[in-house]
């Protein structure tokens, strides 16, 4: 069991010479944490409660948060979304706004991905507290500081919202969750195996700010859940249901410790935001999980960091892409769609893909060569993953998805346009390796079984 005091609350000084901190005030992950609620509850002295939650997840976990309630003797108001697909957009915010009592000093949040972001946003604006009572361990973000919201079809991430002020983990609830969204959260946390050598190649080559000790507690919580999914998940576990829960809040204060999403999202978060973004932007279905997107963009990933791996190792020099904006701007708005006004206002702000700042970091990439093949060659077995995610019934061809061969193929192409965030996809922008990568990956993983 994690002793959540040692990391919360407190400045930690660090061997990279930052001081790193994370404001969550409780972390309860366990067997009937729900009622400990009535005591947070009595000790700050909130008097105006409110709980927001949606008609499936007050099914699920409104008997504890009422039984917790009723023990603080603490009268409340709630607002219950009925919709049978709930999306963080703007109009969800504002029915939230709309329902809260002005005098609300304090909202329990029941559910997981969507009704989290929804509320930290809201949160923040209206300076009240939450905490958040999960109901799947279906995604990474229950502590972090960002929200992803659909703003006018668009998904943007609103960072420096502050944190829940309690997450509470109660495992009997976690693990009768519905199989898919436990999945979710599995591939959530195997797609940090990516993010995690994406920001030590950033900083090899960029020189991006890097903390080994923050990398070092990513890893031991993403190799935790894996040894789970080879034993204990598929069966529902409590102790490795209990691991996933954990693995999640901590990719939240890795974020934290971090000041940005670093730890936590690489290449494979912006392929999965992007089948997310153009899913919402094509009215196509909307019932598949942030995680389970972005465990099948994991797997995508290492088949692009296996090619990767074979281009630099065959290569002594690379002829830079002269990178032809305006061409870019009409594959952009093809693409994009209704969205490519935000993808090409990043591209005039940071120049990320100009001709000049690829060839700088070509040559960085040239003489550290050996250091980022050997980086690389760290991440997992491809069939090891597979057969991981097989076991827990956790999708992993896009096809299981709906996702279609052009989506796929796009999304390696210019997920990454989404973004200012050095990878091993603009790695190969910069060398002029990224579609010829692209139709290999896809070749690939179309003869998978």
């Amino acid at each position: 069991m994690v002793d959540w005091n040692k990391y919360l609350n407190k400045e930690i000084a660090c061997s990279c010479g930052r001081k790193h901190q994370c404001n969550i005030k409780h972390v309860d992950i366990g067997t009937n944490v729900v009622i400990k609620l009535a005591d947070y509850i009595q000790e700050e002295g909130f008097r105006h409660i409110c709980i927001v939650a949606d008609e499936h997840t007050i099914k699920v976990a409104g008997e504890k948060v009422y039984a917790a309630l009723k023990k603080a003797d603490a009268a409340y108001d709630e607002f219950i979304f009925t919709d049978e697909e709930l999306i963080p957009n703007e109009l969800n915010i504002g029915r939230i706004f709309t329902h809260i009592p002005n005098e609300c000093d304090f909202v329990i949040a029941v559910g997981s991905g969507v009704i989290n972001d929804l509320m930290r946003f809201v949160s923040k604006k209206m300076q009240v507290p939450y905490a958040i009572v999960a109901t799947a361990p279906s995604m990474d973000g229950y502590a972090s500081a960002v929200s992803p919201l659909i703003i006018d079809g668009f998904k943007i991430t609103y960072e420096g919202l502050g944190f829940p002020w309690a997450i509470i983990g109660d495992v009997d609830i976690l693990k009768d969750a519905p199989v898919h969204m436990i999945a979710s959260g599995v591939g959530d946390i195997f797609g940090k195996y990516i993010c995690l050598v994406e920001w030590k190649l950033s900083h090899i080559v960029n020189g991006e700010y890097y903390c080994p000790e923050i990398e070092k507690l990513m890893r031991k919580a993403v190799d935790t859940v894996a040894k789970a999914a080879d034993d204990g998940i598929a069966e529902r576990n409590p102790a490795a249901i209990a691991s996933v829960m954990e693995a999640l809040v901590w990719a939240g204060i890795g974020i934290s410790y971090c000041g940005n999403s670093r730890p936590a999202s690489g290449c494979e978060h912006q392929m999965g935001h992007f089948w997310e973004m153009m899913f919402l932007q094509n009215y196509h279905r909307h019932d598949i999980e942030h995680g389970t997107f972005v465990g099948v963009a994991a797997i995508v990933a290492l088949y692009v960091y296996k090619a990767a791996i074979k281009i630099l190792e065959m290569n002594s020099s690379f002829k830079v892409i002269s990178f032809d904006k305006e061409e870019w701007e009409k594959q952009i708005i093809k693409v994009y769609g209704a969205c490519s006004d935000s993808i090409v206002k990043l591209e005039n702000e940071v120049h990320k893909n100009d001709t000049q700042k690829a060839a700088a970091r070509m040559q960085n990439v040239l003489a550290n060569k050996m250091q980022i093949i050997e980086l690389m060659k760290t991440l997992p077995n491809i069939d090891s993953m597979i057969t991981r995610m097989k076991k827990i019934k956790e999708p992993y061809l896009p096809e299981q998805i709906e996702i279609t061969s052009e989506l796929l193929h796009n999304a390696i192409i210019y997920a990454k346009e989404m973004r200012n965030r050095y990878g091993v996809l603009q790695m190969l922008f910069d060398c002029g390796e990224l579609e010829k990568t692209a139709d290999e990956v896809c070749t690939e993983i179309s003869n998978l079984k």
